[in-house]
């Protein structure tokens, strides 16, 4: 099987793959793609084309809802940087709360002065800053990142709130116990220090940091973006700032408003770029891709349902992509007239939004004309033989 590769993808994961999986140069020729920032929001895919797994969290550069139209399952790797973009926060909480960078461009400015030691004395008082210890920090977004964000800055001692309605039980256990985990989003506003974002870009999170969250916020607080650009309203921040509200903006998704303003700290998309979150990026993503084309199982997806049917034992299996509609009985008729002796051992079926799969377990191999009849039934996307 073809794999074709949309940007450098890292060797320690291709290496992941089997005797039964080629890289190729040519996309066109591919059943499986990997990729990490390359824009596929305009690129046509082929229809042989089987699933895509990005090798990152954010999916921002992939059209889901054409992708799943045509029985492509697109995975990504959630929690696979998380380290590698938790350092990366905890290095912009300390640039902002310390002008280590006014620093340091005072020194190389000042290279050619042989009494620099001397000179500094006089010149450092204007790079002071303050410490994180005792602070508060309110992170709002507890999954792979911001749990993590959460776990380290309590470990330097600052006070955290934690903000996720969707928090899980078993990622709440493994926060601090006394990380305050508060139910609004106004006791974060109204109470940190920092404000670290670690939430996906939706409409629903659109500008979700704009003038009437500036209001509710304590005068000198610092915002931490390593999320997404748009989750704040960059005009409204300028605002912010100038009323002395924001006292530093460090993001990781610099653009021209913001890498234009005073007090911003931009930092050029490097939250996952460490040899180690790519190589383990890159590791989930072919072993994603291998257990889906292996055994059918599907794990992180982002616009099909999660299913595992285990590995497969039965003479039989096959993976049905279809609308997120009742079509059991479709299933079990079709079974029932084109191989009535085909019993059938195992049936996982999940639905998310708009899709779902059904994997099948059969005494017997499928037959063609099963398949046929499978793929003549309305609502069903794509049928593969496991």
């Amino acid at each position: 099987m073809l794999v074709a590769c949309l940007n450098n993808i890292s060797q320690i994961g291709l290496d992941k793959l089997s005797k039964t999986y080629q890289v190729t140069t040519s996309v066109e020729d591919a059943s499986l793609l990997l990729v990490r920032s390359f824009n596929m929001l305009e690129m046509d895919v082929n229809q042989n084309v089987l699933a895509i797994a990005r090798a990152g969290a954010g999916v921002n550069n992939i059209p889901l809802e054409k992708m799943a139209k045509q029985g492509i399952v697109v995975f990504n790797t959630p929690g696979a940087n998380s380290n590698g973009v938790k350092e990366l926060v905890i290095a912009g909480l300390l640039l902002a709360s310390r002008d280590i960078i006014s620093g340091v461009n005072w020194v190389k400015a000042h290279n050619d002065d042989e009494l620099i030691l001397k000179s500094i004395e006089k010149a450092k008082q204007a790079f002071g800053g303050t410490e994180i210890l005792g602070k508060t920090i309110g992170v709002i977004g507890l999954g792979a990142v911001g749990g993590k964000v959460a776990q380290a800055c309590f470990d330097l001692g600052m006070n955290v709130i934690g903000y996720d309605p969707f928090l899980s039980e078993e990622a709440r256990v493994l926060l601090p116990q006394e990380i305050n985990i508060v139910s609004t989003l106004d006791e974060v506003y109204f109470n940190s220090d920092f404000i670290s974002l670690h939430l996906p870009l939706l409409d629903s999170t659109k500008h979700m940091i704009n003038k009437n969250v500036f209001a509710k916020m304590k005068k000198g607080l610092t915002i931490l973006n390593f999320s997404r650009d748009q989750l704040v309203d960059d005009d409204q921040l300028k605002t912010a700032m100038e009323q002395g509200i924001i006292h530093k903006y460090v993001t990781d998704f610099p653009n021209y408003k913001t890498s234009n303003m005073e007090n911003v700290i931009c930092i050029p998309h490097l939250g996952a770029s460490t040899v180690e979150s790519e190589d383990n990026c890159a590791v989930m993503a072919v072993l994603e891709l291998r257990k889906f084309i292996e055994e059918g199982n599907i794990e992180h997806s982002v616009n099909f349902p999660n299913l595992d049917a285990g590995v497969k034992t039965s003479k039989g299996r096959v993976l049905l992509l279809h609308q997120a509609k009742e079509l059991i009985n479709e299933f079990m008729s079709v079974l029932s007239k084109t191989s009535s002796s085909n019993e059938v051992i195992n049936l996982v079926i999940k639905t998310k939004g708009n899709y779902g799969a059904t994997l099948i377990d059969l005494s017997q191999e499928i037959s063609e004309e099963t398949l046929n009849a499978f793929m003549g039934i309305e609502g069903v996307i794509k049928v593969r033989i496991i």
